[in-house]
């Protein structure tokens, strides 16, 4: 995906380049949990990995540019400076960035997985 920005880029366009640049930019355990009509903040959320907190804060910092530059999204980010645990709020798709300890602990896949019916992992 390149080129122009969209105008009105649906979830499923920013999802998909989501899931494109996360794997571009080397996020590692990306999981997808589908949450269209079972929450009124977004369809989808996207958690991921990064392997150090600098790591983490370049993922992030990467996904909020090129979203904006292919589809003219502006992401809202949240926790770049500590690079622990970054949330960007992309419309509708929310993107967990977090370092493998802290991911473990708070496991935000589990709360989800009831809603989703299951999180299917992305392929690597």
């Amino acid at each position: 995906m390149s080129g122009a920005p969209q105008v009105n880029a649906t979830s499923e366009d920013i999802l998909a380049a989501t899931l494109e640049i996360l794997d571009d930019n080397k996020a590692e355990d990306v999981v997808q949990v589908n949450l269209r009509g079972k929450s009124s903040v977004c369809d989808s959320m996207v958690i991921c990995s990064g392997r150090s907190s600098r790591q983490v804060s370049a993922i992030s910092d990467k996904l909020v540019e090129e979203l904006k530059h292919r589809l003219g999204v502006l992401s809202k980010i949240e926790g770049k400076d500590t690079g622990d645990w970054v949330l960007i709020d992309a419309g509708d798709v929310v993107v967990h960035v977090f370092r493998p300890e802290v991911r473990e602990f708070y496991q935000l896949e589990k709360m989800w997985v009831p809603l989703s019916k299951g999180v299917a992992p992305t392929a690597q």
